[in-house]
């Protein structure tokens, strides 16, 4: 493994709240992001990955006792998207009216088919909307990153927020991801893959982490429920021309095989991670080897 790294300097870090929000089939969302947001009227600009990354943020928040006041500058996100959502409905729309001939054509494009979807699609589907979303609802003005698109880039958020609050830029890190994968583009690119994706275990997921250092979590009385007491990231160059890297996720709880269901893609460590908590166990272990030869593993002990 080449560039290989681990991250955990002097300052202990703590996990002070986790929220998790998956569908899975054609069930629908038993969380509606209206909850947490200032302006009710934004929702009008949210797609389905923002519905889900405000609503995992929320429930994490909350569950670390956290109230906006407690945000602001001192508070940082640092989050991975998935891969740019967009509906077979909205694409065929899109092609038919910018063909002329059997052929695109820019000027048609620009003009009947540009108009023929709806002008806030685009919003719906950024990769930087969800962060926008999360800011401007849980006042966020600290540090930031935003990566984009798989498992993988997660843990690289997850260290710019080690970083960051060992360092004392931030002393709360909302850290998570979150991926609309259940569309047709993505499912499209999963079957284009070596190995493909099988479509079947594609979810719709966000996931989140309240993460701080423990003597911040002692200041302002909040209930620990695990600490970070290992995390590596390293990377193992390829040729991406060579075909596909196989994807291994694995996460154990005291040294046993925690089983791994759906594909939650850019969401996946936090997802699985919240899952086994919710479990129980003294020690649980994530470890991941990713499609873009990020290998990386965490390791947290209960509190």
């Amino acid at each position: 493994m080449g560039a290989q790294g681990a991250v955990m300097g002097k300052a202990e870090i703590v996990l002070t709240g986790h929220g998790r929000v998956v569908l899975e089939g054609d069930a629908p969302s038993e969380h509606d992001p209206l909850r947490w947001l200032r302006v009710p009227k934004m929702r009008k600009y949210m797609g389905l990955q923002d519905d889900l990354a405000v609503s995992a943020t929320g429930l994490a928040v909350e569950l670390a006792g956290l109230v906006p006041e407690q945000l602001g500058e001192r508070a940082g996100l640092f989050l991975a998207v998935g891969y740019i959502p967009f509906d077979r409905k909205d694409i065929e729309r899109l092609v038919t009216r910018s063909t002329v001939d059997g052929r695109i054509d820019m000027d048609a494009f620009s003009t009947a088919g540009f108009r023929a979807i709806h002008p806030l699609l685009t919003f719906r589907c950024l990769p930087n909307m969800p962060a926008y979303h999360i800011s401007t609802n849980f006042d966020v003005q600290g540090s930031y990153y935003v990566t984009y698109p798989g498992a993988g880039q997660l843990y690289l958020a997850i260290e710019h927020a080690v970083v960051a609050l060992e360092a004392g830029k931030v002393d709360v890190a909302l850290v998570g991801g979150v991926a609309h994968q259940r569309n047709f583009l993505v499912e499209h690119l999963g079957r284009r893959l070596e190995p493909p994706v099988v479509e079947s275990t594609l979810a719709d997921a966000a996931a989140f982490f309240v993460l701080e250092r423990a003597e911040h979590a002692v200041e302002r009385g909040a209930s620990v429920l695990a600490r970070l007491v290992e995390l590596e990231v390293g990377y193992m160059a390829h040729d991406p021309f060579a075909g596909s890297v196989r994807a291994v996720e694995r996460c154990l709880a005291d040294g046993q095989e925690v089983g791994i269901g759906s594909e939650f893609g850019a969401a996946s460590m936090p997802a699985v991670l919240g899952e086994a908590l919710e479990r129980g166990g003294a020690v649980i272990e994530h470890v991941l080897e990713s499609r873009d030869g990020i290998r990386a593993r965490s390791a947290w002990r209960v509190a």
